[in-house]
């Protein structure tokens, strides 16, 4: 199975398939996706995205974003959710070269997390609500608000915390494209060289955070989220091997 998916216009589509969790058991292909805005499909993209039997979407953009760049096409049979988990707007492009990229992205994640409690529940409840169906979840790159919800599946999937980090990294691959797409938005190229950057630094960081307040980002998910036994429980029954 192959964890990046290729698009013409998506750059960071990717499958969390195939990484170990609970008991050994690994998580499904082909059940969780997570990407960059799916707005900017094209009709070939489209064509390959319906081939996926994705059933629910969940965008975690702002509502002012979707405004302007859309959302994913409507189709019968396709849930869309807009969860908008980050609440203090920030311009990342326009940063200046003096911000350190990890630290600064890091905090940026603690701010999601404290901010974002009620649509980082929601979005939970849809992916586990969801049972076998494929789901993907966006933001704009596919990376920040889009990789604290991946951090908070795969920890709860019992997928070591090395791994998660890694799997954060990927979007390094995806970088130059993403580095592409909003120079042609803005007219001009990024003043911040951290645009669309994911070093392991920034997801190693905040999952230190998540310990330092909450004794692990687990227990982040239990004490602010109200995730319980049960409900992890039944997470693991949708996404991981039997």
């Amino acid at each position: 199975m192959e964890r990046h998916i290729a698009f013409t216009r998506l750059r960071n589509f990717r499958d969390l398939g195939g990484y170990v969790g609970f008991g050994g058991r690994a998580v499904r292909w082909g059940r969780l996706y997570r990407s960059d805005a799916l707005s900017k499909m094209d009709d070939e993209d489209w064509g390959r995205f319906l081939e996926l039997g994705v059933r629910t979407v969940i965008d975690l953009r702002y509502p002012f974003e979707i405004a302007r760049r859309g959302r994913v096409r409507e189709r019968d049979g396709l849930a869309y959710h807009n969860l908008s988990v980050e609440h203090r707007p920030y311009r990342q492009a326009e940063l200046g070269p003096e911000v350190a990229t990890g630290p600064f992205l890091a905090g940026k994640y603690a701010e999601v997390a404290q901010d974002g409690v009620v649509e980082l529940r929601q979005a939970l409840d849809v992916i586990v609500a969801a049972e076998n169906a494929p789901v993907v979840f966006h933001c704009a790159s596919g990376k920040d608000r889009t990789g604290v919800l991946a951090a908070l599946v795969l920890t709860l999937l019992e997928v070591p915390d090395e791994v998660i980090v890694e799997d954060f990294a990927l979007t390094e691959l995806a970088t130059a494209g993403l580095v592409a797409d909003i120079t042609a938005q803005m007219g001009v190229p990024p003043v911040w060289p951290g645009y669309g950057r994911a070093p392991a630094e920034v997801m190693a960081l905040f999952l230190a955070w998540a310990r330092e307040q909450h004794g692990s980002l687990r227990g982040y998910a239990e004490q602010r989220l109200g995730i319980d036994d049960a409900y992890v429980t039944r997470l693991r029954a949708n996404l991981l091997e039997p």
